[in-house]
């Protein structure tokens, strides 16, 4: 009788925690689905029901990450503003949520990722590296009026006005200037901006560069 017992009540744990399982499991495939589909209200409704806001999804990367990858930039805000949300996450190549979001251009993202103190000056690559690249003004503003390093050196020693030269736009290569990007740096190759320049045909970049540094003579030729 009392093995017949503990054989009923075992039987009852196997399936409470098969359910269990399965019951996570489908949580897991909506809130994915959702995220990839931006479906604000689906993502919400399972937070409320305390899904993990930081599972990660088989590519390796959080919800978070995946939604500005996509972008689903509805789910994206919900997350970022989640309490439970860990907002400073790097993928495997080291990069972080504020960084995709700098180099897509998505302003109310930033904002409020770096309310949720995001690094806005990560070691390596930065935010601002990647809104240079991405020639994004109003980022590249938001991020160097919150304390963004502005000749911030990647691991090679390219600054974030070299990948403005070589990837982004004439305005993003204006805004660093005016701002005070140092325009006599070089990386680890030897290479200044307006290198990077001159090696991607950008001239409006190159003339921008050149200018500067001639406003720079000449400013320190004056007795």
């Amino acid at each position: 009788m009392k093995n017949f017992k503990y054989f009923k009540y075992l039987v009852v744990f196997i399936g409470f925690s098969s359910s269990l399982n399965s019951s996570f499991a489908g949580s897991y495939d909506d809130f994915f689905k959702a995220v990839q589909f931006d479906d604000v209200k689906t993502v919400r409704s399972l937070l409320l029901r305390g899904f993990d806001p930081n599972t990660i999804h088989p590519t390796g990367v959080s919800g978070l990450m995946l939604a500005v990858r996509e972008p689903s930039l509805k789910v994206a805000q919900l997350l970022a503003g989640w309490p439970q949300t860990k907002v400073e996450i790097r993928n495997d190549k080291d990069e972080s949520v504020l960084m995709l979001a700098a180099l897509k251009g998505h302003l109310p993202l930033v904002m409020q990722l770096v309310e949720r103190d995001a690094d806005v000056n990560k070691t390596g690559w930065t935010p601002l590296h990647y809104a240079a690249s991405g020639g994004h003004v109003q980022v590249i503003e938001f991020l160097l009026n919150n304390s963004a390093y502005i000749d911030a050196e990647s691991p090679n020693g390219t600054t974030p006005l070299m990948m403005a030269a070589m990837y982004g736009t004439p305005q993003a290569v204006k805004v660093l200037i005016q701002a005070g990007a140092d325009l006599n740096l070089k990386n680890a190759a030897g290479l200044t901006a307006l290198d990077f320049a001159v090696r991607a045909e950008r001239q409006n970049a190159k003339e921008l560069i050149e200018t500067g540094l001639q406003r720079l003579a000449a400013r320190n030729a004056k007795p």
